[in-house]
């Protein structure tokens, strides 16, 4: 019986692997996006260094991203100097 709760992850260059709880590990979809907006309230007061360091913006500046459509925004290629509307 294989439980659920627990996964094996790769650490270390992909050498070694440690097992850890599933339900912590929430990096996609609606449980990440609650995650995220606890985090981005309690830091919103702190600063965030952009533009090679050479300026600063606060946290609770920064915009959400649009969760229902993509048309009609641009998508970069390559290494970032070609791009694309969807």
């Amino acid at each position: 019986m294989v439980n659920l709760a627990i996964r094996r992850i790769r650490t270390g260059r992909g050498t070694g692997t440690i097992e850890v709880d599933d339900k912590n590990t929430s990096w996609t979809g609606s449980d990440f996006k609650k995650i995220q907006e606890t985090r981005k309230e309690s830091s919103k007061d702190k600063y965030i260094t952009v533009g090679r360091g050479t300026a600063k913006i606060k946290f609770s500046d920064i915009q959400n991203t649009p969760t229902s459509s993509t048309k009609g925004m641009w998508l970069s290629s390559g290494r970032g100097t070609g791009k694309r509307k969807l």
